[in-house]
């Protein structure tokens, strides 16, 4: 689990390996991720954006770019906390994740938070099977 605390924001990431949906002879580890966003600020927050470097442990890092998570841009009021789940498909047993959220305040100004990076591995009695 990793943590980020900025003056204003705190995100706590959780990885899961999803052993049934992934196929390592194939080159498919699926893992599974919960999010924590906690707003320990004086003022009302909203998400943005999100960008997130996928390391496949491999050498190749994938970049995603997208509006909000999951679908939604939530306001997070002082000492509000959004979680959300999601999931990303990598192509060796050992990579991570980890990128950043773009905020608003309540004037409009911009401001990033650096969302840490959090290991997608497969547990080592599975990983030493392929």
């Amino acid at each position: 689990m990793s943590t980020e605390s900025s003056t204003r924001i705190e995100v706590t990431s959780q990885p899961c390996y999803l052993s049934a949906q992934s196929n390592p002879e194939q080159g498919r580890f699926v893992f599974a991720y919960r999010i924590r966003i906690r707003n320990r600020g004086s003022e009302t927050v909203q998400l943005l954006d999100r960008h997130w470097l996928v390391d496949h442990g491999d050498g190749k890092v994938e970049e995603v770019y997208g509006q909000g998570v999951v679908g939604e841009q939530p306001f997070l009021a002082p000492g509000d906390i959004y979680e959300y789940a999601s999931g990303a498909i990598i192509s060796t047993p050992a990579g991570g994740m980890q990128g950043e959220y773009g905020f608003a305040d309540a004037q409009g100004q911009r401001f990033t938070v650096n969302i840490p990076r959090f290991d997608l591995l497969v547990p080592a009695p599975q990983r030493m099977l392929h």
